[in-house]
């Protein structure tokens, strides 16, 4: 659930920054469908940016060529398997939930309406358009091929009729199905519901600009907007000819084309973005790769203890000069040409092993003892672990136990320099958490 949540968080960020760019520097320019293509674009590339998984460099493990491995700490036996997942982070999950369906559930209902209104009609077949004609004095729209209009306005008012043909040829109601469905996953972001209904008011401004340009007289054709503004809106989904922002529209049609250059004001968007990306991408610094994070299995009562797999500020603390590790005829982990092997994988396999041979001490959990244990042990050229020791304990409870399971280590395949066999040493954190 967490991760998924901080999938929907930085999604949600990166539209707030792109949406507030577009609403503060370019809504007002007459760049119609560029304005369109980029807004559908880039609401497509921020729910895909959040799966990047950047790392920018940041300060270094404090010992030479130590991999940052942590093991996990299970619970004392008879323990039951964690529900998995915070109960924070459940209730934030069925909020999220809960209004999810209800975007959903309007969005239905306003399509439903609209299904009415269109079965209720005459319907007629014209140049690859469906026209439903209704005696319902009803402010016409269109929605994917069919153009709903009152007979008397399909008589009286062609422009009308050629308006929502506009919508129908630059697809507009692709547009809409999409920020529809945009709406629905960040419904809580009110930028999102902002940039929709800019996006169907830039409908309407491309819309009115190609019935503009088919011939149709500038002053008559607003004429006619002013004596159709009176009236309900009352499809969401739908292209209407009413539009509720009449004055935008009127004054986008008197406005002087916005000069060609302007449109390289998007590329101003791309250094936001990519701070945020980078900022949303904690700087880790690796030899190898680490495990997912995993939860240790829970006791009946109490308090659930975890090792996190993935804690690097914590692994960046400096330790005292009398702790650095002293292992002259070892060759430090990061120098090796050729890095040692466990059960056929990276020292991160390693971790997995340890992680289902430790078990959390008993008398420790119930008086609540927690912290990292910092151990460092050596792959002999024979491939056995030697040299195990505790560098930075917590308590003896911890420590033993770490101690024990590292000890019990399987052999490895030695690490190799010149194609001859190595000692090469390690530093293994293993944290004892208790959540």
């Amino acid at each position: 659930m967490i991760p998924f949540l901080l999938y929907i968080a930085r999604s949600s960020l990166y539209l707030a920054l792109f949406y507030a760019f577009f609403l503060l520097v370019m809504r007002r320019t007459t760049f119609f469908r560029l304005n369109r293509i980029i807004l559908l674009g880039g609401t497509l590339a921020c729910f895909l940016l959040p799966v990047l998984r950047l790392r920018r460099a940041g300060a270094a493990f404090w010992t030479v060529g130590a991999p940052q491995i942590i093991g996990m700490a299970e619970a004392p036996a008879g323990g039951t398997a964690a529900a998995g997942g915070h109960p924070a982070a459940l209730i934030l999950t069925v909020l999220y939930g809960l209004g999810v369906l209800t975007v959903l559930a309007l969005t239905l209902r306003s399509f439903a309406g609209m299904l009415r209104v269109i079965r209720s009609g005459t319907v007629r077949e014209e140049d690859g358009v469906r026209i439903v004609e209704t005696d319902r004095a009803l402010s016409s729209f269109s929605w994917g091929r069919t153009i709903v209009i009152s007979r008397k306005d399909a008589k009286e008012n062609p422009a009308i009729l050629l308006h929502e043909r506009m919508h129908i040829r630059h697809h507009h109601s692709l547009d809409i199905l999409l920020f529809t469905a945009c709406t629905a996953v960040q419904w809580f972001n009110p930028l999102v519901w902002i940039t929709l209904t800019e996006l169907k008011l830039l409908h309407e401004y491309e819309a009115d600009d190609s019935v503009l340009n088919q011939g149709i007289d500038a002053t008559q054709y607003q004429l006619l907007l002013v004596r159709k503004a009176v009236g309900e809106q009352r499809f969401s989904l739908a292209n209407g000819f009413q539009h509720s922002k009449l004055k935008n529209r009127i004054a986008m049609m008197l406005s002087t084309p916005t000069a060609a250059g302007h449109r390289l004001a998007w590329l101003l968007l791309i250094p936001f973005l990519a701070g945020a990306v980078y900022a949303c991408n904690p700087s880790r610094e690796q030899a190898e790769p680490l495990p997912a994070e995993t939860e240790a299995a829970a006791p009946a009562s109490g308090e659930v203890p975890q090792a996190a797999l993935d804690v690097p500020e914590q692994l960046r603390q400096k330790a005292p000069e009398s702790q650095l590790p002293n292992n002259a005829d070892a060759t430090p982990f990061n120098l090796v040409e050729v890095k040692p092997t466990f059960n056929g994988g990276n020292a991160s396999e390693f971790s997995r092993w340890v992680n289902t041979q430790l078990t959390y001490p008993k008398e420790a959990f119930e008086a609540g003892i927690q912290g990292r244990v910092t151990l460092q042990f050596a792959i002999d050229t024979d491939g056995k672990l030697k040299d195990a020791k505790i560098l930075r304990g917590v308590n003896p409870l911890l420590d033993e136990e770490a101690l024990r399971v590292i000890r019990m280590s399987p052999d490895w395949k030695p690490g190799e320099m010149g194609g001859k066999p190595v000692k090469v040493t390690y530093i293994f954190p293993v944290i004892f958490q208790l959540k």
